[in-house]
């Protein structure tokens, strides 16, 4: 009989495993609390379980950690380590060091099927979803071993800021992806804020909606360009999910996020959109985009990414001069607009050159290998 992971579980879903054996609730928050809050994967470890619900376990069930392939540390202290997820797949995961958080970056799939122009792993293509326990496994492990490594006390936390900006499309894998925020989010677990954890999407509108319901967090959306002819050829979804239904659902979503705005990330692309005119058609999305309630505009801030170059992707990152340009007319709008720090780019760890190891079934390679892309005049911001 196969063991069952227990990192597949939140709490209730951890609940329900331990009435099936015949125990009652309080064990199974205890369960839960040593493994996420202690980091134990040895059941023997666990000293207040009774030894009959411990017999029980070692028969059952196990504390599956990811295998570590590699890891490196960047000249900024950005660590990326690749994780071993079978079949000749590898996941990469980072963390992130500020002076006020550290932050993890966390993958959601063994490649994307999304395709995005600008992103190092959608070249790779796609192989498959990863499991709640594999999603939480990249926490489990880095909250814990950094807690050794800097020699923290219990209740100290190494990561307190969580982002779903690794690998993969995480709303795409929705089924895995909610009882591993709840995870994240729960007291008993790592007792996370809602405010700091974070879920990006590159637009598949009906799970934004889902989420909204579901388990809000915090949102970001990778917008990257300001109307359809250019979002189209950049972000592929864009052709299913067109700009003006997913403005509308980032407006829906946010009766319930718990923050009052949602982040657009915008990845500058040198010569593509990084132009004047294109934030200033920006603005006008901002301003002026319709909602399904008939008012108009959207409570937002602009994340500017200086993109991270990779030989396949034909772009160039757009100059300093012109990113702080851009973000100029932004701020003069009135829209908060921050331009992000590129962290371990030396070890291939920042925004989109994440790529890790990806069996990909998509032919990934030949889609994306096409024309270059074609540079759109001013365009209308929602399809007629």
């Amino acid at each position: 009989m196969s063991l069952v992971n227990l990192l597949d579980f939140d709490l209730e879903g951890l609940t329900a495993f331990c009435e099936g054996l015949g125990e009652k609730r309080f064990r199974a928050v205890q369960l839960f609390r040593w493994i996420h809050q202690k980091g134990a994967a040895d059941f023997e470890q666990m000293s207040d379980l009774a030894k009959s619900l411990r017999a029980k376990l070692a028969t059952r069930a196990e504390v599956r950690p990811l295998a570590v392939i590699s890891e490196q540390a960047s000249s900024d202290g950005t660590v990326k380590w690749l994780f071993d997820v079978g079949g000749g797949n590898a996941v990469e995961t980072v963390f992130i060091p500020e002076e006020d958080r550290g932050t993890l970056c966390v993958s959601s799939q063994a490649g994307c099927a999304v395709g995005c122009r600008f992103c190092s792993t959608g070249h790779q293509g796609f192989s498959r979803n990863l499991s709640t326990g594999e999603i939480l496994a990249q926490l489990w492990y880095a909250e814990h071993h950094l807690r050794e490594r800097l020699k923290l006390a219990p209740t100290e936390r190494a990561i307190d800021n969580v982002v779903m900006m690794g690998m993969g499309e995480p709303l795409q894998n929705y089924a895995a992806l909610v009882p591993a925020l709840r995870t994240m989010l729960d007291d008993h677990g790592y007792g996370l804020s809602r405010r700091r954890v974070t879920v990006s999407t590159s637009g598949v509108v009906p799970m934004i909606e889902r989420l909204r319901e579901d388990c809000p967090v915090a949102l970001a959306v990778s917008l990257h360009a300001p109307n359809d002819p250019l979002r189209d050829e950049l972000v592929p979804l864009n052709r299913k999910y067109p700009i003006a239904e997913l403005l509308d659902a980032c407006h829906q979503y946010l009766s319930a996020a718990p923050r009052d705005f949602v982040t657009f990330e915008y990845c500058m692309l040198d010569g593509v959109n990084d132009t004047d005119e294109h934030a200033r058609q920006l603005i006008e999305l901002a301003r002026r985009s319709p909602r399904s309630d008939g008012s108009r505009g959207i409570s937002c801030k602009f994340n500017l990414i200086p993109f991270n170059p990779f030989p396949a992707s034909g772009l160039k990152r757009s100059p300093r001069e012109r990113v702080m340009a851009f973000a100029r007319v932004l701020a003069d709008a009135g829209i908060v607009t921050t331009v992000r720090k590129t962290r371990g780019d030396d070890i291939d760890a920042a925004c989109g050159q994440l790529a890790g190891e990806v069996q990909d079934r998509t032919r990934a390679a030949e889609r994306m290998t096409r024309a270059p892309i074609r540079i759109h005049a001013a365009a209308p911001t929602a399809r007629s």
